[in-house]
């Protein structure tokens, strides 16, 4: 393992040269505030028209084109949903220069052929272990979200000290730059999105409620106990790993965890979190996504509307209401 720091950062890789962050979602928003606090010229390439473009004039930078965006910058960020960025950047080859950096938040497009790019291009990724949101909130307090660093293509000998700039310039090198590769990351991350951190914690939050509330307890102490309370256990893990959630849980919930956790997820769990990962591995998960987005997303759609009509979602929102602090 090799983890870089702000000592390891050579700020001259970068500086003079303009980025173009192409996307402002919730990624390309911080990356560009972050970037231009940082002290570099900063140009985000939108959609004429869209709703982004007004947002990003707001909060005080440069808009412009994707394609006009690109034009003589040092470096470019594709930083739009992974099915679009195969036809964005057919859109702004012809303007890239020679020896410009092509930068990637996650390794999707590059992973599964979806984008080629040039062969006089830096293919480098920085990917935030944090959405957009926790990236900007702590570079203002001073912190930082550790990075993910690669480079899938280097073209002038240059591009890792292009891309460890640029983690420094997110604040990611006061937190930490751990190097992988354009495969490693993209195969975990999307395991881990999958079987961990959003299919795998909503649907096991889903089944516990429901498996209380058939059992004849009340909905909200349902949402409470598998829900509401599922961060504080999160916070604990986040800070100090499993020795700090145990340290501040009764002994109760210690013996409880440690009886029933392997119940609940065990070695048929394990099992099929191996079958997501070969789906991932051998590509099936790239295929079926990129064709249900040329089909229209109507499998999205209905499962998205299957989660949202879900009735912890209607006893969730009524007991949030109650909290109002929680969106802030």
């Amino acid at each position: 393992m090799k983890m870089y720091g702000e000592s390891d950062v050579n700020h001259d890789a970068l500086r003079g040269g303009k980025i173009a962050i192409i996307g402002y979602g919730s990624q390309g928003r911080a990356h560009a505030s972050n970037l231009k606090d940082s002290g570099y010229d900063v140009v985000v390439g939108l959609r004429e028209g869209g709703a982004s473009w007004p947002r990003a004039e707001a909060d005080g930078h440069t808009v412009a084109t994707p394609a006009e965006a690109a034009e003589g910058a040092a470096l470019v960020a594709l930083l739009t949903p992974d099915v679009s960025q195969g036809a964005l950047y057919k859109a702004i080859e012809p303007n890239l220069g020679q020896g410009a950096a092509l930068l990637f938040a996650h390794g999707f497009n590059i992973q599964y052929g979806q984008i080629e790019p040039r062969a006089d291009l830096d293919v480098v990724m920085i990917a935030p272990k944090g959405p957009g949101d926790l990236v900007r909130r702590q570079y203002l307090e001073g912190r930082g979200v550790p990075c993910l660093v690669a480079v899938a293509a280097d073209a002038t000998g240059n591009a890792f000290a292009k891309a460890l700039c640029y983690a420094d310039g997110l604040g990611g090198a006061r937190a930490g730059v751990l190097e992988t590769t354009f495969k490693e990351e993209t195969e975990t991350d999307l395991f881990g999105e999958q079987a961990v951190l959003c299919g795998g914690a909503t649907e096991l939050v889903l089944k516990g409620y429901e498996t209380l509330v058939e059992a004849g307890y009340q909905p909200e102490v349902a949402y409470y106990e598998c829900l509401h309370e599922l961060k504080l256990i999160v916070d604990l893990l986040h800070e100090g790993g499993l020795k700090k959630m145990h340290e501040f849980i009764s002994e109760t919930a210690q013996w409880g965890d440690l009886i029933s956790g392997p119940r609940v997820i065990d070695d048929r769990v394990k099992e099929s979190m191996k079958a997501v990962l070969t789906d991932i591995q051998e590509g099936k998960f790239a295929r079926d996504w990129i064709a249900e987005n040329e089909n229209g997303l109507p499998e999205y759609r209905r499962l998205m509307n299957q989660d949202l009509e879900h009735p912890i979602e209607t006893v969730g929102a009524g007991l949030r209401d109650k909290m109002p602090w929680l969106n802030k």
